[in-house]
């Protein structure tokens, strides 16, 4: 089976090129710029070196051919934060573009019951929440619901880039169903469970267009810190003329406006918001959906990981894998028995005795018209089928041993009780079967745990996350499938109530926790979680719950979401370091240069050998500009985490980006003024 991921665009693609480039001069309007202060002062300076250059222009004052650039290079800094920004909305909308390319003008199949023969034609628009509807091979699914009758393989690829068809089946938590997707074969039963505007595809489609995302509390911050460096260096910069004035210099109010431009932290004000948006968009190629920045940024800084074993950490069905019949009794006439009462029973449990049966034995059907089934209760916790003088019943062991005393039959047989502590000590679910008040032996019910997950947990160990099984088995079966299974904790017999109060506990001790759940019982758990991921193949409760979906089911996809969302986090740090070791180095290199024809006693200061004040102040708004669309691709795609420790990260970060930040503005501006300088602009 291979797994396709969404084809993710070049960073540069004309498709994403050419609207980002539209929507970067749209993003001038002061009502979007407002939300990054920073490109905003930068826009507001560009817009009063506009009015000087013109101002100068008409009365023939000052360097205009200078001022003039220097306007042009301030408009061109604002448009490549613009664009940046665009092209991870672009990026991430294209994404967008190809899930509504799933949903088509269908054609719904009504019925007014499951029983129902009549059908009746309508539009899938006009579904409503509890509506019915049937589907047979070839069908697209009308509408998100869940399936109450029948059983059948659904081809979910153009939601999930899953290649090979799953199986879609009434009861247990694989019975959700997306709308759009296509059934391959046989016929099921769909109750609708939401109604036109508020299916799962319209709420990826609007979470995946990223530009409406929150910002999240160390964007904030980042936001408080580049506000309160721009302030700083506005004063720095206002004090300048005074120390001009004194020395019997003047500096161009121009010059002034660009030098605060080129000190204030733009590198990283132009990329912030690509940097979150791109961090989502990421997601997207791993068939995740994030609701909220906050949660990528999260994930992060994950501790522990909770993960609900049915669904999660198993395949969610437990399988017939054998029979155990007691002495004198042999084991085709427990296989029948088991075969005969599981006809009739529709959950994935009952369907594989009758397919373990059929397969060891060959049997092909019952005994006969006149059996009278039994359903499966959550009082009685049996179901058996009644016919001519015979009964048969299959269900939990203590149930059935308490039907069959109270019936007079005798009491549980040694090796019997011993059968049944073998498959639940060995992680299984044992049920008996007892024909005519007698127990014939006991079907082993497998919970099959997901193929791989063991290393992937290994992973996560070394990552430094901590795992926790949840489940509402009992202690020896949660055992049993917790070793199996590789996690580090395992919590048994869990209710709710008890997820909820392991979570609190944990997060009240400083921890950042992280749940994977598919059914109702785990939607408590999944909203109270710091990152909650529901599995796409789980109930609408749970999926409304979290605050991430994941559309391949597959509870390990935590370690791309962890390192995605450390990938954002070093990818924010990274590059605040670049930018704010760039202004510094920004600050030595021209600051020198302005003032030396007044303090010829600063030429030991001027290292790079800027020609002259002009060139020096076009060469710097010039590299200010540059170096963000320079940055762009390192922002949309990350930088490169690799485990490790947080020292080695902080040294690593500090070495390539601290000092790649103090040496970039000396080469880079000095090469600018060498060839500004030799073509004539200053």
């Amino acid at each position: 089976m291979s797994i396709h991921r969404p084809r993710h665009a070049a960073l540069f693609e004309r498709a994403l090129v050419v609207p980002a480039a539209r929507n970067a001069v749209l993003k001038l309007d002061p009502r979007s710029l407002i939300a990054n202060p920073v490109m905003f002062v930068t826009a507001v300076v560009a817009v009063l070196s506009t009015v000087l250059f013109v101002r100068d222009l008409i009365h023939g004052l000052g360097p205009v051919a200078v001022e003039g650039q220097i306007a042009l290079w301030l408009w061109f800094t604002v448009l490549f934060a613009n664009f940046a920004e665009a092209m991870a909305e672009g990026r991430g909308k294209a994404q967008a573009d190809s899930l509504r390319k799933t949903r088509t003008e269908t054609l719904a199949r009504k019925l007014s019951s499951p029983t129902a023969t009549a059908e009746q034609s309508v539009s899938a628009a006009s579904l409503r929440s509890g509506d019915l509807v049937v589907c047979e091979a070839g069908d697209v699914i009308p509408g998100d619901g869940d399936v109450i009758v029948g059983i059948a393989t659904v081809d979910e690829s153009p939601i999930t880039g899953e290649s090979a068809p799953v199986i879609r089946e009434s009861g247990g938590d694989r019975s959700a169903v997306t709308g759009g997707t296509r059934v391959v074969s046989d016929r099921i039963v769909v109750r609708i469970t939401v109604n036109p505007g508020e299916s799962f595809l319209d709420r990826m489609i609007n979470l995946v267009e990223g530009a409406k995302r929150q910002k999240t509390p160390n964007e904030i911050a980042l936001t408080i810190l580049l506000v309160g460096l721009t302030l700083i260096f506005l004063l720095v910069v206002a004090s300048l003329p005074a120390f001009a004035a004194f020395s019997g210099a003047m500096i161009p109010v121009v010059f002034l406006l660009a030098l605060f431009v080129t000190l204030i932290p733009t590198t990283i004000g132009g990329l912030l918001s690509a940097i979150g948006i791109a961090g989502m968009d990421r997601l997207v190629t791993f068939n995740v959906i994030a609701k909220s920045g906050r949660a990528v940024e999260a994930a992060g800084d994950i501790d522990v990981l909770l993960l609900d074993k049915t669904g999660t950490i198993t395949l969610g069905s437990r399988q017939a894998a054998e029979f155990l019949p007691v002495s004198g009794i042999n084991e085709r006439d427990l296989a029948e028995a088991a075969f005969l009462s599981s006809l009739e029973d529709q959950t994935p449990e009952g369907k594989s005795i009758v397919a373990l049966a059929r397969q060891r034995f060959g049997f092909t059907g019952g005994e006969g018209t006149a059996m009278r089934f039994i359903p499966f209760t959550a009082q009685t916790r049996m179901s058996g089928v009644d016919f001519g003088d015979s009964e048969i019943r299959k269900g939990a062991s203590d149930a059935v041993l308490a039907y069959l005393q109270a019936h007079g039959g005798p009491g549980a047989a040694r090796d019997l009780v011993s059968a049944v502590e073998r498959v639940a000590k060995s992680g299984g679910t044992p049920l008996v079967v007892a024909r005519d008040n007698r127990a014939l032996g006991v079907v082993h019910l497998k919970d099959i745990v997901k193929p791989g997950i063991r290393e992937r947990f290994a992973t996560l160990r070394d990552m430094g996350i901590r795992t926790v099984m949840v489940t509402g088995d009992n202690p020896l079966t949660a055992a049993a499938i917790a070793a199996e299974a590789g996690v580090d904790d395992v919590l048994a017999e869990a209710t709710p109530e008890r997820k909820l109060e392991l979570i609190r506990k944990e997060q009240a001790e400083g921890r950042l926790v992280a749940m994977c759940g598919d059914g109702s019982n785990d939607a408590p758990a999944l909203a109270q979680a710091d990152v909650g991921v529901a599995m796409n193949t789980g109930t609408q409760a749970a999926r409304e719950a979290g605050n991430m979906v994941d559309l391949e089911s597959d509870p390990t996809k935590l370690i791309e979401i962890v390192m995605i969302g450390k990938q954002l986090l070093m990818s924010r740090g990274s590059l605040t370091t670049f930018s704010i070791a760039n202004d510094v180095a920004k600050y030595f290199a021209i600051i020198p240069a302005l003032f030396l024809a007044s303090f010829p006693q600063l030429q030991a200061l001027n290292v790079m050998g800027l020609s002259s004040p002009q060139s020096a102040i076009l060469s710097a708004i010039i590299f200010n500009a540059l170096v963000i669309i320079a940055l762009i691709p390192l922002a949309l795609k990350g930088v490169a985490y690799r485990p490790a420790a947080a020292a080695d990260l902080l040294r690593r970060n500090l070495l390539i980006y601290g000092l790649g930040g103090l040496a970039a503005p000396f080469i880079g501006i000095k090469v600018i003024d060498m060839l500004v300088t030799a073509v004539g602009l200053a």
